[in-house]
């Protein structure tokens, strides 16, 4: 939704153009693998050769300057430590260094701008890429130069649908404490490590964790980490308690509609923010003479999409909880909770039951069960995501070949509204001179 608000701004403004920059660096770790993004104004020249005794993986990127701020560190991967940058080969290049963890396979590949994204030089570390240091590289002689720029060819593969899983609590705020002197930080954090797995197993999709150990974060900053992640969906992770022991079973929170009319006015006063939320459109609202009013209509709009896909999503992760668990709310309930609040990623909070239900306690603590919620979350977001792709997603492009076969009764109309697209797209992709349809047609269904 911000790209989109960003690119319809920047159109109308007539923003001009720039010679080539890198504009940000994204880190996406996993249990093994670990996946660099670097966002370009345009297509990247680039070269790059591994060195050894330290690791280090080294990137020319020819002809481009640099806005985004580095070092940036990286904790939460088992590959790097480290994206910073190092002496150019000229003054019109940049150089990156990826400081490495241990010898590790790296493959580098351009994308092309795909709905949504722009020029992006994609580096994969752990993948099936060269292992050391190439031919022509050296740690021990400078005189040996790096390999000449490769040539790439950008496949035709979108971004993942990157999760944000937050597990509650942690350090010093243990949450609910069980009669069983069970914890509620450390159930949280086992499901939340379950959830992250399970979705890492999707192609298409990659998780992270705000938290992956027992450690205090402040719930405002919860949101700001899914940000700096680039995530598309916020999923926080608790376990409810009240002073009864009678009440069981899980629910799903949203954000209730006067807490995000106050969080959109908080975030209008705070100028210097705007970037965070709106991109590149923020520049230009700071060119014009009503930025308070622009500011506000498009931050309504970004937090009424969150609140959208955050009611969609978690109504589908209710449908799939009831299979492995009772519902304590069969709907998603409104709230003013805090880590619910970015304006510009949609949120959910995900009571997984009672800690203060006795059986439900020893039913949270039990590992099998964990992983019985933690499959029902991951199943819930991939249907959502299947149902409604962001744009320049490989769920996104896999959308744009679905087939339908038509049934008795259904119309162009029908089928535009049950999958999320509109009569012309669905003519203009199947070549249709007509609405009409006959029963065992076969068509081509566009993403949304």
């Amino acid at each position: 939704m911000t790209k989109w608000l960003s690119g319809f701004l920047l159109w109308l403004c007539c923003w001009p153009l720039f010679a080539n920059s890198l504009d940000d660096v994204r880190v996406w770790p996993s249990d093994d693998k670990t996946r660099v993004v670097l966002d370009l104004a345009e297509a990247p020249d680039f070269s790059y050769f591994l060195l050894k005794s330290p690791e280090r993986l080294v990137v020319d990127i020819y002809k481009t300057g640099q806005k985004v701020k580095l070092p940036l560190k990286v904790d939460d991967s088992p590959l790097i430590s480290k994206v910073r940058n190092s002496t150019p080969k000229d003054k019109g290049s940049i150089r990156l260094v990826l400081e490495l963890k241990q010898a590790t396979k790296a493959s580098l590949f351009a994308l092309a701008p795909a709905e949504g994204n722009g020029h992006r030089l994609v580096i994969d570390l752990g993948g099936d890429g060269p292992t050391g240091s190439p031919k022509g590289s050296s740690q021990a002689s400078p005189s040996v130069k790096p390999p000449a720029p490769v040539p790439v060819k950008a496949p035709a593969q979108g971004r993942d649908i990157v999760v944000a899983i937050d597990p509650g609590h942690g350090g010093h705020d243990p949450g609910s404490i069980g009669r069983h002197k069970t914890y509620e930080k450390h159930v949280t954090l086992a499901i939340a490590k379950k959830l992250q797995a399970d979705i890492n197993k999707v192609p298409g999709m990659s998780a992270v964790l705000t938290r992956s150990t027992d450690t205090f974060i402040e719930v405002m900053d919860r949101a700001d980490i899914a940000r700096q992640k680039k995530a598309d969906i916020l999923v926080s992770i608790h376990a409810d308690s009240v002073n009864s022991a009678q009440p069981r079973g899980a629910s799903v929170w949203v954000l209730n509609n006067s807490r995000a009319k106050r969080v959109i006015g908080k975030w209008v006063d705070e100028k210097d923010r705007h970037s965070e939320l709106l991109g590149g459109a923020a520049e230009v609202l700071e060119d014009t003479k009503q930025e308070q009013y622009l500011a506000q209509a498009l931050l309504d709009m970004s937090m009424d999409h969150s609140r959208s896909v955050g009611q969609g999503i978690g109504s589908t992760i209710l449908k799939e909880l009831g299979k492995v668990t009772k519902l304590h709310k069969n709907r998603p309930q409104p709230n003013s909770l805090g880590v619910l609040t970015a304006p510009d990623i949609p949120s959910v909070l995900v009571e997984t039951g009672f800690i203060s239900n006795p059986e439900e306690e020893k039913l949270l603590a039990n590992g099998w069960h964990q992983g019985r919620l933690a499959g029902a979350l991951a199943q819930a977001l991939k249907e959502y995501f299947t149902a409604w792709p962001p744009q320049g997603t490989l769920f996104a492009q896999q959308g744009s070949k679905r087939v339908h076969l038509v049934s008795r009764g259904e119309s162009l109309s029908v089928l535009a509204s049950r999958y999320g697209t509109t009569v012309s797209a669905i003519r203009h992709a199947n070549s249709l001179k007509s609405d009409v349809l006959w029963v065992g047609q076969k068509l081509t269904i566009p993403s949304n």
